[in-house]
């Protein structure tokens, strides 16, 4: 049985389940989130985000079947309504159910494509973006991207521009031209922003167009972070998410933002990704200790980790103690 993490952090914090394509109707989606045994199904008008745990005997509703916008549990075929409430039992068909035979339920939307599910009982706002409501980008899933990696360690990598020309030389950078300039990083509503880092790279974006690239950088939520760059008028923008699983196990959901290319391409810039996360992930693997050390005399620091850095401390002042050490 999984060990649910009782860091309100975690709990408040909102996290990508799946693809909203993902979930059909009358289709039962089961997930791990955070040590939590999600169930996720549609109804023609509601999305719905369920413990997977059935109240009468603790099987797991993502077992069952769904009838006429109701969950019905395949061990002794207890029905659920859209509310979480039991309405039927089987073996006493006439007997009312009592109120506390209710499932418990979480809060899901989506946006960018995907599904978040938040399981505090007053979740905060989304993690957004400005490009998710402009037409002019196009959005490009890619994910989901497995890790034995904990949360912060994969979020704080994204976050690292030194290691680009060194473990993606080739593409994202190359080793003769590895100096990071320096830059500032400014604390904004809720997170972080470093702006015009740059970097030079001989095949940003798969395109094999070499030259300058100028980054932003911004922290968005606990496991919510994003890139911008920018290569005269084209921009790419990859929002990263990083869902728990455990404290050292993460699933990383990545939506990427052009506003240029051809659709055509898309696919190949999925690949691009999932080869750049494929060289990420054997290193992030490897870190120890594993949990993300949030006391900073515990290792050594560059000016080049300013952005890492400020990381750390944006989490410890959050308050986050899953995956962390």
């Amino acid at each position: 049985m999984q060990q649910v993490p009782q860091d309100p952090v975690v709990r408040a914090s909102w996290l990508v389940a799946c693809r909203s394509e993902d979930v059909a109707e009358g289709k039962l989606v089961p997930v791990l989130l955070a040590g939590e045994d999600v169930v996720l199904w549609r109804s023609p008008t509601a999305l719905h985000a369920w413990r997977d745990l059935c109240m009468h005997r603790g099987v797991k509703l993502s077992l069952g079947t769904l009838e006429n916008c109701r969950l019905r549990c395949a061990y002794h075929g207890w029905a659920y309504d859209e509310s979480g409430q039991c309405v039927h039992m089987p073996a006493h068909p006439s007997l009312k159910p009592p109120s506390k035979a209710r499932v418990g339920t979480f809060h899901a939307v989506e946006a960018a494509g995907m599904v978040w599910v938040c399981q505090a009982e007053e979740p905060g706002e989304l993690p957004h973006l400005p490009e998710f409501d402009d037409a002019s980008f196009r959005c490009i899933l890619c994910g989901p991207c497995p890790a034995e990696a904990g949360a912060p360690r994969l979020i704080e990598n994204f976050l690292d521009v030194a290691h680009l020309p060194i473990v993606h030389a080739g593409t994202l950078g190359v080793p003769e031209r590895a100096e990071i300039g320096d830059y500032r990083v400014e604390e904004i509503a809720g997170g972080l922003l470093a702006r015009d880092i740059r970097v030079f790279q001989p095949d940003p974006d798969g395109t094999r167009r070499a030259g300058g690239v100028s980054y932003d950088y911004g922290v968005l939520a606990p496991f919510t972070v994003f890139l911008r760059k920018r290569q005269g008028g084209r921009c790419l923008t990859i929002l990263f998410h990083v869902t728990p699983v455990t404290e050292t196990r993460s699933t990383g959901h990545f939506a990427m933002f052009m506003n240029y290319g051809d659709p055509a391409e898309d696919a190949a810039a999925v690949d691009f990704q999932r080869m750049i996360f494929s060289q990420d992930r054997p290193v992030v693997e490897s870190q120890r200790p594993e949990r993300l050390p949030l006391d900073l005399a515990e290792e050594l620091h560059l000016p080049s980790d300013r952005l890492a850095i400020a990381y750390r401390k944006y989490i410890r002042k959050c308050g986050l103690t899953f995956g962390t050490a």
